[in-house]
């Protein structure tokens, strides 16, 4: 793939893994970029996961036609880009590895490899000249690790964003980019929209024709909805109208109440009802609904005292991420003792800006004609602005 006449990629494709991290479901895989920028000196941008070392310094090799390397230029430091680092610097021992003060000490801590002696350390508004090409380094602490720096080619315009604008899935894939890419946005780096937004200012007041992530496809045309997006999610605005129901059911009968809710929505009026079954869905799918809508409607049963554990787990995930600038309904369902609504305020109390619908649906074992009630009345609620 060539992104320019100088620049080539020279990443991977991962058509095997399933879970990224451990924990997000890839059914289309993932994609590890790398790239080279051929000048009067070369540099390798980045690396990619271990198990396909052999194939991305044979892509290397290939790009420059049996030259050496000058740089690698090491933007993020976890494994899926770095821990193929070692073999790289092993392979070329005369390159020189550019990147932030943080990044050396972590290649240290990660594989043992001192670079003190072939490293040169950057920083924001650092330059290096290649010959036609220079690139300018722009600091991007906590998007999403503190050494993350992003690379802009002053020649070409294009930003290497590092983990930023990245995707689930391999650069080929054919999907709607805005679904995966939201789904890893929110799941990796959607606790730092603050950091988020300060890189977005220092970007725009750059000429940017191509966007060089390091997961998904390179992004070449249209580039402001991406950016948007990216502006959109970073400030925590919703993305769409609608409302998201995301609940857990034991028996049956707290999900009775969340579907019956969804029809109420919808006969009065609201276009899109998002539902989640957190026992038996995607968490991810459910915490990037959970941002993309502006009203969230939590269902679930009261567990020991506390809540059934899937619906802990959900906004844990949505706390922990900056859940923030939300409406937020509850349906609470227990049958002696209650607490499932008061339990759930209590782990959000301290979101900002949050505001909890006065509607609330109380299930005692099942839905008697009291608690449907309660069901029509937060849907209309929820349906009068």
């Amino acid at each position: 793939m060539n992104i320019s006449n100088d620049i080539k990629y020279v990443g991977v494709n991962d058509r095997e893994i399933r879970l990224f991290e451990g924990q997000f479901t890839v059914p289309n895989g993932m994609a590890y970029n790398s790239y080279v920028i051929l000048d009067q000196k070369t540099a390798v941008l980045d690396g990619v996961e271990k198990s396909f070392t052999d194939q991305w310094l044979g892509n290397i090799e290939k790009a420059l036609d049996g030259k050496a390397p000058d740089y690698l230029i090491v933007q993020h430091m976890e494994p899926d880009h770095s821990s193929s680092v070692a073999a790289f610097t092993a392979k070329y021992p005369e390159a020189i590895v550019v990147s932030s003060a943080k990044t050396f000490g972590m290649i240290k801590s990660f594989y043992g490899t001192d670079l003190s002696k072939r490293q040169l350390v950057v920083a924001e508004g650092s330059e290096l000249n290649l010959g036609s090409h220079t690139l300018k380094f722009i600091a991007a602490p906590m998007v999403h690790w503190p050494e993350v720096i992003m690379t802009y080619d002053t020649a070409d315009k294009v930003l290497f964003s590092a983990d930023g604008f990245g995707k689930f899935g391999t650069t080929d894939t054919d999907e709607d980019w805005a679904c995966e890419a939201r789904r890893y946005y929110f799941g990796i780096v959607g606790k730092y929209g603050a950091q988020v937004q300060a890189v977005l200012k220092k970007a725009a007041g750059l000429e940017i024709k191509t966007i060089c992530p390091l997961h998904g496809p390179v992004l070449t045309e249209n580039l402001e909805y991406y950016i948007n997006l990216y502006d959109t999610w970073s400030s925590y605005r919703h993305e769409s109208e609608g409302v998201v129901i995301c609940y857990t059911s034991v028996y049956g009968n707290t999900e009775k109440a969340a579907l019956l809710l969804r029809d109420k929505l919808i006969e009065n009026g609201c276009k899109k009802v998002a539902v989640n079954n957190l026992i038996t869905d995607d968490m991810a799918e459910a915490v990037e609904d959970a941002f993309r809508y502006p009203t969230l409607v939590l269902a679930t049963t009261t567990y020991n005292g506390d809540i059934f554990p899937p619906m802990h787990e959900f906004i844990h995930h949505l706390t922990g991420r900056g859940y923030q600038n939300r409406t937020v309904a509850f349906i609470e369902n227990g049958s002696w003792a209650p607490m499932a609504a008061k339990v759930m305020k209590g782990i959000l109390e301290g979101s900002k800006n949050l505001k909890f619908a006065e509607a609330e649906v109380k299930i005692t074992s099942a839905l008697d004609d009291v608690s449907l009630k309660q069901v029509e009345a937060l849907a209309k609620e929820l349906t009068s602005n």
